[in-house]
């Protein structure tokens, strides 16, 4: 038994002794590769770095609004017998939208104007007779209350009379009329949308830990789809003093020029808000960072063996600090300077120390303020 256990374990030595022989004979013969100078260099981009202006912003995503705007509506039922304005009209307050029929309203307006007339007739000559004590103050008193009600009557029914011709509420732009003559309106049916687009309000949202770079007063670079290669300026003129229970947001308000009507409300924008001075910042293409669980990276290129004179580059891997993002760019806090030379390509080819050898021919994008443009 104690020699087939001696056998066992002389036979387990062998073989890892065999295993480790092989990986030390692997890993001598791969140093001498890699000493002999045969590591064929890796072909790169790059591009020298420097400082420039950093405006911070706080970018939120909204939407336009109207500084009025609303649905106009009917408050009272009828026929309707006359439209009296046009499908995308300009409007001014008072205009004539709509006349309801009101043919039996104002018969019954006229018969409480009779009434009205003949309570003021017998109110008056109440008045002479109680002054030469020919009937009592009671007899007075009745009849004055008489001619409030009728007159209170009259003013309630001129009230539903006027209720039937519907006017705009302000200056706007009319939409597309919803009704036609002859068409029964219900109450609350609405009429047309009249949105007032001189000037034209954007609303959005903002996380509440960046409420204290904004303020009343900021400027404000609206985008919107429909025009991709305009900026609006606005300003911001309301913060709201409430954060939002179910996201932790603040709605922001900021006010635009509108005079030719090109914004429209609803319409989706991108809002970029000016927060805070003007910044120096060492700014890379975000295609130079490599982002790993423990960190951000970029690959620098020096001479070799920190030879300035030593022909070829290689690669050295540094940790960076990133702040904020502005088109293709990124800014860096910390870990590079104005002066070095950074791969901007290939570097998911390169580890520390790889030699390059660098080719722009092709490099990529590296703009502030990046445009679609069409194929």
């Amino acid at each position: 038994m104690i020699k087939r256990m001696i056998m066992m374990l002389m036979a387990v030595g062998v073989l890892f002794g065999g295993i480790f022989g092989y990986k030390a004979f692997m890993n001598a013969m791969m140093m001498k590769y890699m000493t002999a100078g045969d590591v064929k260099p890796v072909a790169v981009s790059s591009m020298k770095i420097a400082e420039y202006p950093w405006q911070p912003l706080v970018k939120a995503v909204g939407s336009l609004r109207a500084v009025r705007g609303v649905d106009v509506a009917s408050e009272v039922s009828g026929i309707v017998e006359e439209v009296a304005f046009k499908s995308g009209d300009m409007l001014k307050a008072g205009d004539v939208l709509v006349r309801l029929n009101a043919e039996s309203d104002l018969a019954l307006l006229r018969s409480l104007k009779v009434g009205v007339t003949l309570a003021q007739t017998v109110y008056d000559r109440d008045v002479k007779q109680l002054a030469v004590q020919a009937i009592s103050q009671a007899v007075v008193d009745a009849d004055e209350a008489q001619l409030k009600s009728r007159q209170a009557e009259l003013a309630q029914q001129q009230a539903q009379v006027d209720k039937k011709t519907i006017h705009a509420p302000f200056d706007g732009k009319a939409g597309i009329s919803r009704v036609n003559p002859g068409q029964y309106l219900n109450p609350g049916e609405k009429i047309v949308t009249l949105q007032a687009l001189g000037s034209i309000l954007v609303d959005f949202y903002i996380p509440q830990q960046e409420v204290a770079r904004v303020a009343v007063g900021q400027k404000v670079d609206v985008l919107v789809d429909a025009y991709p290669e305009r900026k609006f300026l606005g300003v911001v003129t309301v913060i709201n003093p409430r954060v939002e229970d179910d996201s932790r947001n603040v709605l922001v308000e900021a006010l635009m020029d509108n005079a030719k009507n090109e914004l429209f409300p609803g319409m989706f924008v991108t809002a970029e808000v000016e927060a805070g001075a003007v910044n120096q910042y060492v700014t890379i293409p975000q295609s130079a960072v490599t982002f790993n669980p423990y960190g951000a990276t970029v690959y620098f290129l020096e001479k070799k063996n920190g030879d300035s004179q030593a022909p070829g580059m290689v690669a050295r891997q540094t940790f960076i600090t990133t702040g904020e993002t502005r088109g293709d760019q990124v800014a860096v806090l910390k870990g590079l300077k104005a002066g070095d030379e950074i791969v901007t390509s290939g570097q998911m080819k390169l580890k520390n120390g790889s030699p390059v050898v660098v080719n722009n021919e092709v490099v990529p994008a590296n703009d502030a303020a990046p445009q679609p443009v069409d194929q």
